[in-house]
């Protein structure tokens, strides 16, 4: 298992600066990450900088709240693959999802899918705001859909990944990835998720589960 590129080396805090997308991406170069993910306005720069480094550059869309309307989020896409992303991880609108607008959550997954023109695209569910029986029912929706992942969450919510939530999409995606992200922060964490069935980890803690404390690093 190359754990390097199971990892979204991620920077997504209000206040970053160059200084701070230029650490990130300096680390995301060392350790061979799969891929930068940071807030749209640094796509184009990630993508200038990383060029010709093997790293892709991750942007997230309808971030962090999901509230977005459809028109938005297809927009936001098409402004992120122009600039350069790789990938694109989308928020769900989680309200809609709650009242049972199950045709509504579909249609803006493969209307993102549609716009980001075979980009690898990641749909964020936001466990921390949903029952079991929500988190199964919109797995199963992903899944039905053209999108590669379901992930876990933004990471601003009340909570982020837990094991039982991880097995519970891997079940009802039938067949597609699993993305953990939140509260991933060492080499216990990230082993955790990917036994439970995550195929990539979000994470800001990417070199500290490189060079886990305990010395056993990867």
């Amino acid at each position: 298992m190359q754990v390097n590129q199971l990892i979204d080396h991620t920077y997504l805090k209000a206040f970053g600066t160059t200084k701070e997308l230029d650490q990130l991406i300096i680390e995301a170069k060392e350790y061979q990450f799969k891929s930068v993910c940071v807030n749209p306005y640094w796509v184009a720069y990630a993508h200038e900088k990383l060029q010709k480094s093997g790293v892709l550059v991750c942007t997230v869309i309808g971030f962090p709240l999901g509230q977005n309307t459809t028109e938005t989020k297809v927009f936001e896409t098409l402004n992120a693959v122009s600039n350069g992303a790789d990938e694109i991880d989308m928020v769900i609108n989680v309200a809609a999802l709650k009242m049972g607008r199950y045709d509504y959550i579909k249609n803006e997954i493969d209307q993102v899918v549609k716009a980001a023109n075979n980009k690898t695209v990641k749909c964020i569910i936001e466990t921390c705001y949903l029952s079991k029986e929500e988190i199964a029912k919109v797995s199963e929706i992903v899944s039905t859909t053209q999108a590669h992942f379901i992930k876990t969450s933004t990471g601003f919510g009340t909570g982020g990944a837990t094991v039982e939530d991880v097995k519970l999409m891997k079940e009802h995606g039938h067949g597609k990835e699993v993305k953990a992200s939140g509260g991933v922060r060492n080499k216990t964490d990230f082993e955790a998720m990917v036994e439970a069935g995550a195929t990539r980890i979000g994470t800001s803690n990417g070199v500290q589960i490189m060079n886990d404390s305990t010395g056993s690093g990867y």
